[in-house]
């Protein structure tokens, strides 16, 4: 990160908003869509990214990352509010599902989308061609990130929810328990050497869309 020049900075910063202010809007959107309306009542559908920061997750996290040199910047935006009995009233399991699911429904279709456009422009000098690349591979590392079982991510969210659709309660209690857990259990994978296998299938699925 070190040797970067501004405009791949500035691409990456841009990059990096996209993908995170994005994936917390299509969580409040989908919500929206089922009646919900408390990221709306809030402001919080707006694409300002003003009304999105999180002073950890969208300031220091990716500024530690940057002049650490690390091989790419991460983080989150402030998470949107939802108001998911709302949700379950109105839509269901199903409905709750595809809330817990929007923002890396997101992430994956704007990555996809990415890789398509991205071999038309030169990386090498050019500010659309490393844009294209970073939001691809941020969006990609922030899918399968947020895809993992362990709460308070999305996936443990929508396992939840089909747990209890499926009537599987042992599996819904387990996920409830493990939540004052999880954050210890996502530094021990992430400040880790379990790290390689934790970031392998996003390295994995990166390499493909950008080769």
């Amino acid at each position: 990160m070190s040797s970067m020049n501004i405009t791949q900075i500035v691409a990456s910063i841009l990059a990096l908003m996209i993908a995170i202010i994005g994936h917390e809007i299509m969580h409040g959107l989908v919500a929206h869509k089922y009646g919900d309306d408390t990221a709306k009542n809030a402001g919080r559908l707006s694409i300002n990214p003003l009304v999105h920061i999180d002073p950890v997750g969208t300031i220091i996290l990716p500024a530690l990352l940057f002049f650490s040199g690390a091989p790419f910047m991460f983080g989150w935006a402030k998470p949107v509010p939802i108001d998911i009995r709302t949700v379950l009233r109105n839509g269901g399991y199903n409905a709750a599902i595809a809330v817990s699911l929007a923002g890396i429904t997101y992430n994956f279709f704007l990555a996809i989308v990415a890789s398509f456009i991205f071999p038309y422009f030169n990386i090498q000098g050019s500010f659309i061609g490393y844009l294209l690349y970073t939001l691809v591979v941020y969006n990609v590392v922030l899918g399968f990130f947020n895809l993992y079982p362990i709460p308070p991510l999305d996936g443990a969210h929508a396992l939840e929810f089909f747990s209890k659709k499926m009537g599987w309660d042992s599996i819904a209690e387990l996920l409830n328990k493990m939540e004052r857990y999880g954050m210890i259990i996502l530094i021990i994978f992430l400040a880790t050497p379990l790290s390689d296998i934790f970031f392998y299938p996003a390295i994995y699925v990166i390499d493909i869309l950008l080769n």
